[in-house]
């Protein structure tokens, strides 16, 4: 049985990151909910990982929490290995 790709061992860092991203910028997940005009289950099942997160919705993220993409997926790639 092979693993689910939101499962992978690399991949299971990043939804702790984005949560303490976050938890960083003082935000609560309706709040960051509010500001990316998303629901709150959204950033709860992006946090949890039970949904992926992709590029853009990464940027949507990054900017919700008041960070600049490119900065922070530098220190992402840095968080994973």
């Amino acid at each position: 049985m092979s693993t689910k790709p939101n499962q992978s061992r690399t991949y299971a860092k990043v939804p702790a990151f984005l949560q303490g991203m976050r938890e960083n910028a003082k935000l609560t997940q309706r709040q960051l909910a509010a500001k990316t005009k998303r629901p709150q289950w959204w950033v709860a099942r992006i946090e949890t990982g039970s949904r992926r997160i992709d590029v853009a919705e990464f940027i949507e993220f990054c900017m919700g929490c008041g960070v600049d993409p490119a900065k922070t997926l530098t220190e992402l790639n840095r968080h994973l290995r």
